[in-house]
Formats: C-alpha cells, structure tokens, sequence
C-alpha cells in the first residue's frame, strides 16, 4: 500500500493542504484563503477562526481530490507563517484578539526604546536576532498589555492563557487542545528563545515581562506529538509528527542538507535562508542566525536573510493601483517593453528588512518620466524584488567568506520566468527550480515522514527531490552593475528621506 503524508501549509494570505506519497510526488493540492484584517495604517491582523476555517475546508477538499481516507494517511505536518502572535485561552480555545501578523509594524516604539536601554547586543547574543516588531515577543508583550480589558497579564500569570505562533495554535485544535506545543524554528523567532541553550530565556522574558506560565513546550521538527482528535472531516489518531516554520521546511522540501546549500522563497515576503550546519553562525552584515531544524538530538543552523515585500508588491499593484486584474498579469506586462525605463522601485511597504532593518522606511519609485507607463512599472517590481535579494545575498556571501554557487528557489511567484531570469542574472549565479515548488510543504511533510518511518533518512528523501529547470546568467556585467547602482541610490533614497539610519 502506498504511504500517504498530510501537509497543512498554512501561509499569510491562505491555507494549503497537499497529500505526498512516499516517492515525494504531490498526490492533490487545495488550497482556502482568507481576510486580511488592516486596522491601522502599519497594522496587519489575521482572524484566527478564519484560520482555523480554512484550514479544515481545504483538508477536506485535499482529501476528496486525493480519493484518500484520513485514517489511512501515515502522519501529518504542519508549516506555518512565523512570528504570527496568538494569545488564547486554555479552556475554551477562544483567542483574546485577532492574531498580530508578522507584517504588523505597531511595536516599533517597543523596539525602540529596548534599544535605548543597550539591550540589543543582548537580544542577538541569545536568539540570533535583532530587535525588529517582526518577530513575536513584543507582539506577545502588546497583547498582555492592551486585550482584555488590561487583565490579561494577571490572567496570563495564573495559566490561564496560552501564547503561540500559528503551529501552536493549529497543533492545539488538530489535538481536541491536548498539546501546547511548538517547534525550535517557531521558538527561535520569537525573541524569547536562546538558539544555543535551546530553551525559553528567562532574562529575555523579563524585558519583554512575558509569564513563562503563558508558553509552549519546545519540541523537535519531527516526532510524534499527538494524534488528531475532533476534527470535522478528519479521523481521530493520525500522527501529528512534524512542525517546522515555513521557511525552514521550504529548506528541509529543497532537501538542503549540505552547510553551504541555500534557498529562496518568493511568498507574499521572500526569504533567503544557507545550511550553516552546527554552527549557530553570527552575522555581522544584518542578517539573521536561526535554527533550521533539530532531528533527534542533532540542531541544525542556517543564516536568513528576510525581504518583508515580495508577492505582496504584486498585489499591491493588482488591489490598490488596479494596474493589473491577476498577479499573473504581471509577466506578460512586464514583458511588453524591454526594460524599466530607468524606473526603480524599492518594495519597503512595510519598512526594510535585512540588511538594513529600517521599520520605518517606505516603499519609493524613482525615476519616473513622461514617458513611464504602467508595463515599466510592472517590469520595476519585478526587479525591486529580485534586487531586495540580490542584497541578502552578497551579505551571505560576506558573513560565509565565500559566493553562493548556486541558488534554490520555490513559493508561486518562482514560476515567473522573467522575474527569475532577472534573478539570476542580477546574482551571476545559477538558479535551480524543483518541479514540485509547493517546498514549504514538502518540508513539512517530509518531517513527518521521517518520524512515522515513511522515510528513513534524509538520504531518501534527496533520492525523490526532481527538478525542473535551471536559469543561467545572461546579464552582461557592465549592465549588472548599472542596476545594482541605481538600486542602491533608491534604497539609500528611501531611508534617508524618511529618518532611517
């Protein structure tokens, strides 16, 4: 009997459930989105029983297409966006507020004023991290501090709240609320979490005033946890046995293995991530260090490098300038001329991520002429997102002491044939597409695997890994580096004029 695996992918704008076979093939796909609540300017909210929703309606759907009974699937894994704050209570389940989204720029003062206090070097020591309203700690803080008619925290202190990002709380409903649990990926983003120690700091919890009551157990990404139980249209007692945040699953699904191997993922932000193996290695060119994952009692690291716009600037342009009906009406405008037109356009339209964590710098488009039409504006953002890589990429190569050889790509938009040509030629570097991209939940589902024995080892999960196309450079290098110019002129543009550093 063929083993069956389920990956629940649950990502910033929708839900995706895909059905893996044991020879790493994508046996059906379904996929639900929902709202995107903007209370404020700068504010980003996801409504987690809208979650929930669409998580259990593409299931079910995943299943129909399938033809596959639930009782019958080996395991199931779950990715999920990162940094993504949830704040419910034990008993019933029931969030205090919607979730604040990783997006969500409300803690920038927070931030600030930790910052003022000299406790950053603190902060990156312990979790790899900088102090930036991306992360979840001080989400976590401003939920304590303003939900439930200020008594959350004392609430908190008794246990009778939970904290999680997005794995938790799936895990805590797939589970009839039996676990309250979360991986060391999902940890290692939260600005709670020492990378080295693999535990919740304490120290940490005091700045951010975070009640150790209110958190997770951390676990590794694949083991049995539990097992399902209530529900709807899903058996009771499959295996949950994998969890990873969803960029380092997209590393795991592009079967990463070895230090020096790295992956891009182009999602509504894009995230560059290097295998840095077993050592937790620190950046001193604005990235990140971050757990990729812990199998057994072995911890593997990785370098991340995060562009907070990608996808998102597309639909920017498809929702609030009506430049396009569909995001893929891109490529087809973009190819209409031959170029920009001398039109950059720098994506930071919720700030600037590494390398530079600019929380307050804004999205700017710079040479516009008479002439400029929307095809060049069309074609600027596609290069606004390869150039934003472009830039994670050479501070990689600088925190490695060597170039990145080639590069591993996955997420939607890496079906964009420009954008990716572009990619490549911005990087001089090779560009391998996987023919399944859904990585992020081969990922997860590949860590289920391993845990139920559907795999045995990494090993023969790199033996069902196919790919599908590799783009070479083209680009001449005179031409490469008038871009890399005008790009670092606009960046430079839209930090200074805006107050950033």
């Amino acid at each position: 009997m063929v083993a069956h695996l389920l990956a629940i992918d649950q990502g910033t704008t929708g839900s995706t459930v895909v059905v893996v076979t044991g020879d790493g093939s994508v046996r059906a796909r379904a996929g639900r989105e929902f709202r995107q609540h903007f209370p404020q300017p700068g504010l980003v909210e996801h409504d987690v029983e809208e979650i929930w929703a669409s998580v259990t309606d593409a299931l079910a759907e995943a299943l129909r297409q399938a033809g596959v009974r639930a009782e019958d699937c080996a395991g199931i894994g779950v990715t999920n966006q990162r940094e993504t704050t949830v704040l419910w209570e034990r008993a019933t389940g029931r969030a205090l507020h919607r979730a604040i989204v990783w997006q969500d720029r409300r803690t920038a003062a927070r931030c600030a004023e930790l910052k003022q206090q000299g406790l950053e070097p603190l902060f990156k020591q312990r979790t790899g991290l900088v102090l930036d309203p991306y992360f979840s700690g001080t989400k976590l803080q401003w939920l304590l501090d303003n939900v439930d008619g200020g008594r959350a925290r004392a609430r908190a202190e008794a246990g009778e709240l939970a904290f999680g990002t997005i794995d938790s709380f799936l895990v805590n409903r797939l589970s009839a609320r039996q676990l309250h649990i979360t991986d060391v990926t999902n940890a290692s983003r939260t600005l709670m979490f020492d990378i080295h120690r693999g535990v919740w700091d304490e120290q940490l919890l005091q700045h951010l005033r975070v009640p150790a009551a209110l958190l997770p157990q951390v676990r590794s990404c694949s083991e049995v946890y539990g097992r399902t139980q209530g529900v709807a249209g899903l058996a009771d007692g499959i295996p949950i046995a994998g969890i990873a945040g969803d960029q380092q699953a997209a590393l795991f699904g592009q079967t990463c293995f070895a230090v020096g191997e790295a992956k891009c993922t182009y999602g509504t932000g894009a995230f560059l991530l290097m295998n840095t193996g077993e050592r937790a290695m620190a950046s001193k060119n604005g990235l990140l260090t971050t757990i990729a994952w812990r199998i057994g009692d072995s911890t593997v690291y990785a370098l991340e490098g995060s562009s907070f716009v990608a996808g998102s600037a597309v639909q920017w342009l498809r929702d609030q300038l009506g430049i396009i009906k569909s995001a893929a009406e891109i490529e087809a405008l973009a190819r209409s001329v031959s170029d920009s037109g001398g039109v950059t356009f720098v994506p930071a339209l919720t700030g600037l991520g590494a390398p530079y964590w600019d929380a307050e710098a804004r999205g700017l488009i710079t040479g516009i002429t008479r002439g400029s039409s929307a095809a060049h504006l069309a074609r600027a953002t596609l290069e606004g997102i390869a150039l934003q890589i472009a830039d994670l990429v050479t501070a990689m190569a600088a925190d490695a002491g060597q170039p990145l050889s080639r590069l591993r790509v996955d997420g939607g938009a890496c079906q964009n044939d420009l954008l990716m040509q572009f990619q490549t030629d911005i990087l001089d570097t090779p560009i391998d597409r996987p023919t399944c991209i859904e990585t992020t939940a081969l990922g997860a589902a590949y860590l289920a695997g391993l845990a139920t024995g559907v795999f045995p080892d990494t090993a023969a999960i790199a033996r069902v890994h196919k790919l599908d196309k590799t783009y070479s450079p083209q680009l001449p290098a005179a031409q490469r580096q008038a871009h890399l110019a005008r790009w670092r002129d606009a960046v430079s543009r839209t930090r200074s004029n805006l107050g950033g550093p």
